[in-house]
């Protein structure tokens, strides 16, 4: 019977299974880390303004054109083809990459080249009398985009960058092709050798819910504490304080 099936399948091999998944999010994690860091300084500079000055405005043009072209790439083109080119290209010039390390360093350099699309959107979306303000009080445009974009931008990219979570954990399954023992990489395996494929896949299946299910809720967690309270008042100083919400009926009686 399937049931007995699923069964036998998760008491005997979970912890092949398991292993998978703990791969999988230790490379997930780790990627959008750097990923992030990546597209956030690529995305910073691709919005640099381009000074009067033409040695500058060149070295502005040049600069942007090599980001530009690694951004089209990896968006471009499929992790499973940039995985075999990167992994099997370095051993042909004789670079032995550890798969683990290939795995991380092709999901990094993927999420950067999308991550990078995000931050250029988010500084571009910010009114530019922000900017405007952040020069008229004598900042320059390092200082403005520390203190004044770059806050801004990280809080309105933050769904973005946890649905990009969602997608690496999801897209690490294309890493078995340079054989990475990922959670796809392990069910594969298990299959191959109960020859059950629906009951494997169906059990792997329902753990790719779970993690990316749970990766969502926490999210949403870190984005509404990034909220802050709802209510507030302010008070004499220009300060503000927050209003609980029985305050507020105590206060209305």
């Amino acid at each position: 019977m399937t049931w007995q099936w699923f069964i036998n399948i998760i008491t005997k091999y979970w912890p092949m299974l398991v292993r998978g998944a703990g791969v999988t999010l230790f490379i997930s994690i780790i990627s959008t880390i750097i990923g992030s860091i990546i597209g956030l300084i690529i995305g910073t500079i691709r919005t640099i303004p381009k000074q009067d000055r033409i040695v500058r405005k060149a070295i502005l043009t040049v600069i942007n054109a090599i980001l530009t072209a690694y951004v089209e790439f990896f968006r471009g083109t499929p992790m499973i083809v940039q995985a075999s080119v990167i992994f099997y290209g370095a051993a042909m010039i004789g670079i032995n990459m550890d798969r683990t390390v290939a795995a991380i360093f092709i999901v990094s350099i993927n999420t950067g080249a999308y991550v990078a699309e995000i931050v250029r959107g988010g500084i571009i979306s910010i009114d530019k009398g922000q900017f405007e303000a952040a020069h008229a009080i004598g900042m320059n445009h390092v200082k403005t985009m520390l203190n004044v974009v770059l806050p801004q931008v990280v809080r309105n990219i933050l769904p973005a960058i946890g649905n990009e979570f969602v997608i690496n954990i999801k897209d690490t399954s294309v890493l078995n092709v340079i054989s990475v023992s990922e959670l796809f990489f392990q069910a594969k395996t298990v299959a191959g050798n109960n020859f059950r494929y629906f009951e494997t896949y169906l059990i792997v299946s329902i753990m790719y819910l779970i993690m990316t299910l749970v990766v969502t809720r926490i999210l949403r967690m870190i984005e509404r504490k990034m909220d802050g309270p709802e209510n507030f008042i302010v008070i004499p100083g220009n300060q503000m304080q927050v209003e609980r919400p029985e305050d507020q009926l105590r206060r209305q009686k």
